[in-house]
């Protein structure tokens, strides 16, 4: 069985020079924590918001780490060093629209400013990379809204199979998606 490992990037300044806690990153983990029914590993990184520095984060954790999937958390705003969004479109081969389509349209029912969120998903090779706002009840959010395509997408793209709790979130694959005999 393939070791399963998730990357988890925050991108902060602010965090990433000890001046504030990140609270996004032990979010997304907490998250994935009571999602996933998959053993997984989390390789986690703190990062400032520097765009050749994200980038190279993200290429290390797709290309060298093998992490199925790369959630980010932070840098999505309108502020001129929110980079996020950026440095994924220069690291991926597509772009999946949908996702950031459907993160702000969840948070648009519980803030007016979720319309200035520039969040994306792309796929670099076999890992699929997504980005989060910053906030924790926002991530909790996001992932709420999204999750329950990205096991298919990772089967898609030919990754590990991952299997959710479905008390908490229920995977969605078509009919004819089997399972990998182990």
């Amino acid at each position: 069985m393939q070791n399963v490992r998730i990357g988890i990037v925050t991108v902060s300044d602010r965090a990433s020079r000890g001046e504030y806690e990140d609270l996004g990153g032990p979010a997304i983990r907490d998250w994935l924590q009571q999602a996933l029914a998959t053993p997984w590993e989390a390789v986690e990184r703190l990062v400032p918001d520097e765009q050749a520095q994200v980038e190279a984060i993200l290429r290390e954790l797709c290309d060298e780490a093998g992490c199925c999937l790369v959630v980010t958390t932070g840098g999505t705003g309108p502020a001129p060093r929110d980079i996020t969004p950026e440095a994924t479109v220069a690291v991926c081969d597509k772009l999946l629209d949908g996702f950031g389509e459907q993160m702000r349209a969840v948070s648009l029912k519980f803030v007016p400013t979720a319309i200035l969120s520039r969040q994306i998903a792309g796929i670099r090779g076999r890992s699929l990379l997504i980005n989060l706002p910053g906030k924790p009840s926002a991530i909790k959010d996001c992932m709420d809204a999204v999750f329950s395509a990205v096991p298919y997408c990772i089967d898609l793209i030919e990754g590990p199979y991952l299997e959710t709790r479905p008390e908490v979130i229920s995977a969605f694959r078509p009919k004819h998606a089997k399972k990998p005999q182990d």
